[in-house]
């Protein structure tokens, strides 16, 4: 070889440096959210961490998770999770993971979308719950992808009445839901032989395999954005899918992952508030001016991003700085995120919430 030609072997190294060329078939699945964070994290102008107040909350956190025995079995004790470890359970959960999403209002909580159900008024993420189980006390097949794909039986009408409100509020972006139930049900009856149990066990039980899946399948479980010219990767809903199963099932059966380590927290609204009260995240003077106003922020802004990657990110420092000082402790990602959103529902419930959440409507949160 002349000292013009390229060394094959030197530019083999590079590509894969950069992420080109063919991947690796034998290769194990990574989502690549967490790297994706990292870069958001790297290039945010707009949303900051702050390491004290990361390590200092590392500290509370892990106290807090200890003196409330907190783990998977937290997640089947709310009364309106499913309890049963079965094929119906895995329905119920990626139909509530498929809708997943935007339960926000501008009106009171006396005015806003609820529902009632056994003597109940439930609100937020419960509202979904609560709307799911009462129609399978009804008995309509709610959790049964060929039902959403049946027009002539799953209509508009049957849907809104699935969904209706205790108040004078719809749910909020119906006909998106709609939507996502629709192209859901087509896909698990032409690829997954009508069957949510076949989608999760061609995972071959790897978290982030099941959570590639979604997302490489499903339009509506895309959680993908541009942010400094590059595509980023969230994926909120496909990943609390899996960590649903994981905690439903206590990491076992059909919840059992080989890697759940690569799961990383759900970036919504409710993460990046519970994180900047805790002093985890600090925010440039305008973005917090309009989180405070109530303003909306538009799906796909770059506070937006910036907003959920260094969520992702700080909650990832988190927990390596728990693991640092108790290197026997068994935890993740998922389970530090189901600690983080009770927290911030607990503050919401008694009037302690240090700032709103920012104000986001779209399909991926």
């Amino acid at each position: 070889m002349s000292d013009d030609e390229p060394d094959p072997e030197l530019l083999e190294l590079l590509r894969k440096s950069l992420g080109l060329g063919a991947k690796d078939p034998s290769a194990p699945p990574d989502t690549k959210v967490l790297q994706h964070a990292e870069f958001i994290y790297n290039n945010s102008i707009d949303v900051a961490l702050d390491m004290r107040s990361t390590k200092r909350a590392a500290i509370a956190v892990w106290e807090a998770m200890q003196q409330q025995s907190y783990s998977t079995k937290t997640w089947s004790k709310h009364e309106l999770h499913p309890k049963s470890k079965d094929e119906s359970t895995v329905n119920f959960i990626f139909t509530m993971d498929l809708l997943n999403f935007s339960f926000w209002s501008e009106r009171s909580q006396e005015e806003r979308f609820a529902v009632d159900y056994k003597g109940k008024k439930w609100t937020g993420y419960w509202s979904l719950v609560a709307a799911l189980q009462r129609a399978l006390d009804e008995e309509i097949q709610i959790t049964t992808p060929s039902f959403w794909a049946n027009e002539e039986e799953c209509t508009e009408e049957v849907l809104r009445n699935v969904f209706r409100s205790a108040t004078d509020e719809e749910i909020p972006l119906f006909s998106e839901r709609v939507a996502c139930l629709r192209e859901a049900g087509q896909i698990i009856e032409e690829e997954f032989d009508n069957s949510v149990i076949t989608l999760v066990e061609d995972a071959k039980s790897s978290a982030a395999g099941l959570v590639n899946i979604l997302a490489d399948r499903f339009p509506c479980f895309r959680d993908e954005h541009i942010f400094e010219k590059r595509k980023v990767r969230i994926l909120k809903r496909a990943q609390i899918f899996v960590a649903d199963l994981w905690a439903a099932f206590e990491g076992e059966g059909y919840g059992e992952f080989n890697d759940m380590d690569k799961i990383t927290i759900f970036a919504d609204y409710r993460i990046p508030q519970i994180l900047h009260s805790l002093g985890c995240l600090i925010y440039c003077p305008p973005l917090e001016s309009r989180i405070r106003r109530l303003d909306p922020l538009e799906s796909g802004h770059s506070w937006e991003i910036q907003l959920r990657g260094c969520s992702i990110w700080s909650v990832e420092l988190l927990r390596r700085e728990i693991l640092r000082e108790h290197p026997e402790a068994k935890i993740n990602a998922s389970l530090i995120d189901f600690f983080l959103y009770d927290l911030m529902k607990e503050k919401e419930r008694d009037g302690d919430e240090e700032i709103p959440h920012h104000r986001t409507r779209s399909i991926w949160y």
